[in-house]
């Protein structure tokens, strides 16, 4: 077998085969062969190697120019606006001719930290549709980092990372990524607020996406009752109709609830309290909204102020809370906001009201807690609503509704299924200690709304495979605006 010598040349390996010595000329043609290859490897190899740093200059220099480009193109939406306040929406067009954009938001909610990517399209002169949402949530919530906000670090990296995966590298730069926090952080002093509000901007800036000045706050309770009014028309398709009819919104997080929908009577708007009605501009069009939140009255919030809390406080002395909502028999502990509360039932409460059962005494103490606390609105009675969240949540817990697929429900349901609760745990042990409280609350709360027995609800968490809170609605709102920035004549 004839031997070789190998070298390496740019992508090539070239091999000089080596002959038997049979006399002088075999060894003159040999070393003449041999040497002409190595000049031919020396040639080649910083030839080859000048090619290959000119190809990546080249492909650095058009991928800057790109960017730039985009970049332009997105700056030159509002002429003379501060950064933050400058850019539309990121575009792309699909083979259809569609333009394809796509947004990040954080929602920073009580009890977790969730991640939502969406992708739109948007057909020429037409309302844009969601083509693709991502979502990921992490526990526990921002606010339980308030007093280690570096910690608090960690955890926004990792839902970057979901974006990164999910959006096109091209769109990076021009792909809107914001957060906004709920009732979690709007129950924290303000200073530490601030403090974990600072850490993840700095995070965020030193991300590929497109980062505002405003990039992070905490959202006050209108503007999340009106985000999530906007996802839940947006997923039903009533935003597309000018004039068309509307659907309400209720929603229940741990720490505040919301209620929104848009009045098709004057009484309502005549009636409605300071601070109860506000104005959406959306596809040109200008709504007013009934739309409020009620920070407190979320049911983790209301679960402590049941059993005789303060938000934010441990107990007095480490002192048992007692409830009449709770089993007589029951006493354990309970984590609310980083705070473990010592809880129990009331034993006294069935003797000292014999003919009084758990339900009524637990609704009485209820009603307590919500008196004069809610605005009842006549025109409720009359609009479709959807509710999510804890509503949700506590309906398919007890079997009102399919746990996967939703369902609707009547409000009334909500009253026959605490009474059948707490008639059990007046005698037998309960896996769900909190469930006669919780559902006695939901009940008595919707009443108070203005809803009557009879009232039909959707309960939801999904519409098309979309999730039905508040941050499509935020996000859409966001980029909506921007792009008003962009044809301030519209």
């Amino acid at each position: 077998m004839k031997k070789g010598i190998r070298y390496e040349t740019s992508r090539k390996t070239s091999y000089i085969f080596q002959q038997p010595q049979h006399g002088p000329w075999q060894t003159r043609m040999r070393k003449i062969s041999n040497h002409g290859s190595l000049r031919v490897a020396k040639v080649a190899y910083p030839l080859g190697l000048c090619v290959g740093v000119f190809i990546y200059v080249a492909y650095i220099k058009w991928h800057r120019a790109t960017a730039t480009q985009a970049f332009f193109s997105i700056t030159r939406a509002a002429p003379g606006a501060r950064w933050g306040q400058q850019a539309h929406s990121p575009l792309g067009t699909a083979a259809d001719g569609h333009e394809v954009f796509y947004g990040i938001m954080f929602d920073a909610g009580s009890t977790g930290t969730r991640v939502h990517v969406f992708q739109f399209t948007r057909p020429p002169r037409e309302t844009p549709t969601l083509t693709h949402e991502t979502f990921k949530a992490l526990k526990p919530g921002l606010s339980a980092y308030a007093d280690d906000v570096e910690k608090s670090a960690q955890g926004i990296r990792e839902l970057l990372d979901v974006a990164k995966q999910d959006i096109p590298f091209d769109f990076w730069k021009a792909t809107p990524l914001v957060l906004k926090a709920t009732a979690g952080l709007r129950l924290l002093p303000g200073e530490k607020a601030q403090k974990l509000l600072q850490k993840v901007k700095k995070v965020f800036k030193a991300s590929p996406f497109l980062v505002g000045d405003d990039c992070v706050s905490i959202m006050n309770g209108t503007d999340e009752g009106v985000s999530a009014w906007i996802t839940i028309n947006f997923l039903t398709g009533s935003l597309k109709t000018p004039g068309g009819s509307s659907v309400g919104m209720l929603d229940l997080g741990g720490g505040s609830t919301q209620i929104a929908f848009l009045p098709r009577v004057e009484g309502t708007l005549q009636a409605s309290p300071p601070g109860y009605l506000t104005a959406l501009r959306m596809f040109n069009r200008t709504y007013k909204l009934y739309s409020y939140s009620y920070l407190g009255l979320g049911l983790m919030s209301a679960r402590l102020a049941i059993l005789g809390g303060v938000e934010g406080q441990p107990a007095k002395d480490g002192k048992e809370l007692v409830s009449p909502c709770l089993s007589p028999s029951f006493k354990g502990e309970w984590e609310h906001a980083e705070v473990t509360y010592r809880v129990s039932g009331q034993k006294a409460a069935l003797c000292l009201s014999p003919a009084a059962s758990l339900h009524e005494l637990c609704a009485a103490r209820v009603s307590e807690v919500l008196q004069n606390r809610v605005h009842r609105t006549e025109e409720v009675k009359h609009v479709d609503f959807y509710a999510f969240s804890y509503y949700y949540d506590l309906a398919a817990g007890v079997g009102l509704i399919d746990a996967e697929k939703g369902g609707s429900l009547v409000v009334g349901d909500f009253e026959i299924a605490a009474k059948y609760v707490c008639r059990t745990l007046e005698t037998q042990p309960q896996s769900s200690p909190f469930s006669c409280m919780d559902l006695t609350y939901v009940s008595l709360l919707l009443q108070e709304f203005g809803f009557p027995r009879s009232k039909v609800l959707k309960l939801t968490r999904k519409i098309d495979n979309v999730e039905t809170s508040w941050a499509l609605g935020a996000i859409f709102h966001y980029i909506d605006s921007l792009n008003r920035q962009k044809s301030p004549a519209s």
